[in-house]
C-alpha cells in the first residue's frame, strides 16, 4: 500500500468521524445536564429513553469517572472547550491517524523509514489536541489575570455603592468582559442553583486555578466568617494583584527575546529535515537505516530529538522567572 493510499484512507476516515462528532455535538443536552453541570448532582441514573437518544452517555460517564477522564474534563471545562470526554478522545486519535498518514509520507523513501516515521508521527499528532487545550487554557488564564484587577476594584466600588456580594458579582457578569464576565455569570447561576457562595467560588477556582483568585477567594470567605470591611479588603488586594501583573508584562518584554530563540532553534532542524523528507525523500533515508559508520552517530534521529529537547528546556528554564 503507497503512503498516498494510506494518506487518502486517512482522510476519509476523519471525514467519517468529524461527521459523527458533529452529529453527536449537534444534538440537544437536555435540561437535567445542564443542571448536572452547574450544581454538580451525580449519581443519576438516565432514563431508558435519554439512554436510547444519547448513546455515548454511559461511555462520557464511565471516562469521566476515572482519574484521566476526570483531569479531560477539568482541563476542558478550563479552556471553555465544549465537547466531551469521549469525543476529546475521538478527536487524539483522529490526530494520531493524521500523523501516522503524515509520517508514512515523510519516510516514503524506505520502508524502514516509513513505518518509524508513521509511527512517531502518530505518538506526536496525537498530542496536539492536549497541546491545543492547554495554550487555549493558559491564554483564557492569562486573560482573566489580567482582568482579575479591575474586577476586584469594579466590586469594591459596587460594595461601597451598597450591593450585596452576590449583587455585586451579577454587575461583574454583565459589565466585564470574557472570561470573566463568564465566569462569574456561571459562579451566579450556580448559587441560584442552590450552592453556597463559597461552594461556587471554590468551582471558579477549580476552572481558574490562578494564585490571585485564590487570595481574592480566601479574603472573601474570611470576612463571610468574622466579618469586616470587604470593600476595604478588596481595593487593597486588587492593588497587589495590579502591581503583580505590570511586574509579570515587564519581564516577560525582559525575556521574548530568549523565548523566541528556543523557540527558532526548536523548530529550525525539525522543519527543515521535514522539508527536505518532503522535497528529496532519497536524501534523508540514511538516517533511517541502521549499520551507521560510528562518526555518524549524532545524526541518529533520537540521538539529536534528545539534544532538542535538552535545549529547549534548557532555554525555558532560563527565562521561567517567577514573581
Amino acid at each position: 500500500m503507497t503512503p498516498y493510499v494510506v494518506a487518502g484512507l486517512t482522510f476519509f476516515a476523519i471525514l467519517g468521524v468529524f461527521a459523527l462528532l458533529a452529529r453527536r455535538t449537534a444534538s440537544d443536552s437536555g435540561v437535567d445536564t445542564r443542571l448536572t453541570q452547574y450544581a454538580g448532582r451525580q449519581g443519576e441514573q438516565p432514563s431508558e429513553g435519554k439512554a436510547q437518544a444519547r448513546p455515548l452517555a454511559a461511555i462520557d460517564a464511565a471516562m469521566a469517572k476515572g482519574k484521566r477522564g476526570g483531569q479531560i474534563a477539568r482541563n476542558l471545562a478550563r479552556a471553555d472547550i465544549k465537547l466531551q470526554v469521549s469525543e476529546f478522545i475521538g478527536v487524539k486519535i483522529l490526530a494520531a491517524l493524521a500523523g501516522g498518514g503524515f509520517g508514512a509520507i515523510l519516510g516514503r523513501a524506505a520502508p524502514t523509514a516509513l513505518v518509524l516515521a508513521a509511527l512517531v508521527g502518530a505518538v506526536l499528532f496525537s498530542f496536539i489536541p492536549d497541546i491545543y487545550v492547554n495554550f487555549r487554557a493558559g491564554g483564557r488564564q492569562k486573560a482573566f489575570n489580567n482582568q482579575l484587577g479591575d474586577t476586584i476594584g469594579m466590586l469594591a466600588n459596587s460594595l461601597r455603592s451598597g450591593y450585596s456580594f452576590l449583587q455585586s458579582m451579577e454587575l461583574v457578569s454583565r459589565e466585564a468582559p470574557a472570561p470573566m464576565s463568564q465566569e462569574f455569570r456561571r459562579v451566579v447561576q450556580e448559587v441560584g442553583l442552590g450552592l453556597s457562595t463559597t461552594q461556587a467560588l471554590d468551582n471558579l477556582l477549580k476552572r481558574v486555578p490562578s494564585e490571585d483568585l485564590d487570595l481574592l477567594i480566601t479574603a472573601v470567605n474570611i470576612q463571610q466568617e468574622v466579618g469586616g470591611n470587604l470593600a476595604q479588603i478588596l481595593e487593597i488586594i486588587g492593588h497587589t494583584i495590579r502591581e503583580r501583573v505590570r511586574i509579570k508584562g515587564e519581564i516577560m518584554v525582559l525575556t521574548a527575546q530568549g523565548r523566541i530563540s528556543g523557540y527558532v532553534i526548536t523548530a529550525l532542524p525539525i522543519g527543515l529535515a521535514m522539508f527536505i523528507s518532503l522535497t528529496n525523500p532519497s536524501y534523508m533515508a540514511p538516517i533511517f537505516t541502521f549499520g551507521l559508520p560510528p562518526d555518524a552517530w549524532c545524526c541518529f534521529p533520537a540521538a539529536s530529538i534528545v539534544m532538542i529537547t535538552v535545549g529547549y528546556l534548557a532555554i525555558m528554564k532560563i527565562v521561567d522567572i517567577e514573581v
